[in-house]
């Protein structure tokens, strides 16, 4: 897949892996020479930021869509295959962002056994007025009049997004276009990953030894595991009790890790050094920014004691690298930077090891399951880097700290009492800054407000919040307020993704 830009480039490669079939994602402008010497069944060209006609905008190699190797555009990249062969593109004077009706007019090849009203999602302002030679129309909107195009050597353009759940038959036209017109089989498999995996680490560190950052979630439990049957008897693992940590964090790691899995390990409190480097700190980038340091400096100073380390191996997803546009993001814009991927110093002394860098979350768990990890780990919602960190908006102290990890001790207690964990992507407290008036017994108070997320979600790339019964958060409210002190408020967050994060920071 050659990106371009667009904030959801890995929802096509998590749509095209859940089919069955392994996805790559390259700069959109990498030559076809490089990109020739991985056999590629299709090409998908993803959307993006940028117009076509605009100077300086991304463009592909047109040796790519010469190749013969069938070719899918979607939204920017039908834009750019319909203007880098001849056709006609310009300014819309209705843009279409949002839900949308496209009818098909033409069912060959990726609108196949489907139905010739489709409800879509879409998010441009330009169209298409005039298709490449040799292209037809294949679909057409009341707004843009080519919805989507094809030609006889299988390359197609679609202008709305089927990677996002609102385009309902999104799923059926990506297996449409890998399957019947690409020719793909399917093969991808958890367990596939596991042996390349495993060869790729025995590969990159040789004769090397490996510190592996443990977080207590599953990313990092499964990077670990994967180095450890990579290179047995050369993996020490590092648990960092940041002072930024859930209740009850350390005494899990320890379980599971050393006496589960029988990797060693070295538990190390570094909380002042965080609590340290956070004081007077409120802007979430710089918390994310010096804990990243933070993190590294401890690292460093422990393994100096332990022996020669030459790699640090972490947990690194693909939405980390997504949402935090690292060098392998073209063009995207920065959402956040997540501590291992953007909050790195320049001068790191280890090479990184991040055997899971191009998976999804729930990939991850899927190979955590055939790893042998226990369910509760494998399935444990994630946790930010920063851990609760930017969860205690503006500055961390550990008196805030103690009683955000109490308050939000409580939300996981009621949401898995009710049954609910396994069905949400994320629930927690947030100890926010304000202060609010309240009466308790006969005093007037004057407390701290806690807010309540919890949202449901595939990936966490798109959420949307979820709908707790009313009596789970009014247990959820009456515990808080009576069990943790300084706490007189609680609210519940009805936003979702976009346009707000999942996290307030």
């Amino acid at each position: 897949m050659l990106d371009f830009g667009s904030q959801y480039s890995q929802l096509i490669a998590r749509r095209v892996r859940e089919a069955g079939v392994y996805c790559e994602l390259v700069p959109g402008t990498t030559p076809w020479a490089a990109i020739r010497g991985r056999s590629p069944r299709a090409l998908i060209l993803s959307g993006g930021p940028a117009s076509v006609y605009a100077d300086g905008a991304p463009l592909c190699d047109p040796a790519a869509l010469a190749s013969g190797v069938p070719v899918l555009g979607i939204c920017y990249g039908m834009q750019l295959l319909a203007y880098q062969l001849g056709g006609e593109v310009s300014s819309s004077n209705r843009r279409e962002y949002g839900p949308a009706h496209v009818q098909v007019d033409d069912e060959a090849g990726i609108f196949r056994d489907l139905p010739a009203d489709l409800p879509v999602w879409m998010s441009h302002g330009d169209t298409i007025l005039k298709p490449p030679a040799g292209f037809r129309r294949l679909a057409h909107s009341s707004s843009s009049p080519i919805a989507a195009m094809g030609d006889d050597a299988g390359r197609f353009g679609i202008a709305f997004h089927p990677e996002v759940i609102h385009t309902r038959q999104g799923k059926e036209i990506l297996h449409n276009f890998l399957y019947s017109v690409a020719g793909c089989r399917g093969t991808w498999k958890p367990a596939a990953f596991i042996e390349d995996a495993l060869r790729a680490i025995r590969e990159r560190v040789a004769d090397g030894h490996v510190l592996c950052a443990l977080s207590g979630g599953v990313d990092s439990a499964v990077c670990a595991t994967l180095v450890h049957r990579a290179l047995p008897g050369r993996l020490t693992c590092l648990f960092v009790d940041n002072g930024l940590l859930r209740r009850d964090e350390r005494r899990r790691v320890e379980e599971v890790m050393a006496r589960h899995l029988g990797i060693e390990l070295r538990v190390v409190d570094a909380s002042e050094d965080f609590l340290a480097a956070l004081e007077g700190v409120v802007d979430p980038e710089e918390k994310r920014r010096r804990i990243g340091a933070t993190f590294i400096r401890v690292f460093e100073r422990e393994a100096a004691t332990i022996r020669q380390i030459d790699y640090l191996a972490q947990g690194t997803l693909y939405p980390d690298v997504i949402e935090s546009t690292s060098h392998d993001t073209f063009g995207a814009n920065r959402i956040k930077t997540h501590h291992n991927v953007g909050g790195l110093p320049a001068d790191l002394r280890f090479q990184l090891v991040e055997p899971l860098r191009y998976l999804f979350k729930d990939e991850v768990r899927a190979i955590g399951s055939a790893l042998g990890l226990p369910d509760d780990m494998v399935n444990r919602q994630p946790f930010p880097g920063p851990g609760l960190a930017v969860r205690t908006l503006g500055e961390v102290t550990r008196p805030r700290l103690e009683t955000l990890r109490a308050a939000d001790w409580i939300v996981v207690d009621e949401i898995k009492k009710a049954g609910l964990y396994r069905s949400l992507w994320q629930s927690f407290a947030i100890l926010t800054p304000l202060q609010s008036v309240g009466v308790m017994g006969d005093y007037r108070t004057y407390g701290n407000v806690v807010a309540i997320r919890a949202v449901q979600s595939e990936d966490g790339m798109t959420a949307d919040w979820a709908r707790l019964p009313y009596e789970v958060l009014a247990t959820i409210s009456t515990r808080i307020v009576n069990e943790v002190p300084d706490i007189n408020r609680v609210v519940y967050d009805i936003s979702s993704k976009p346009p707000s994060t999942i996290e307030w920071e």
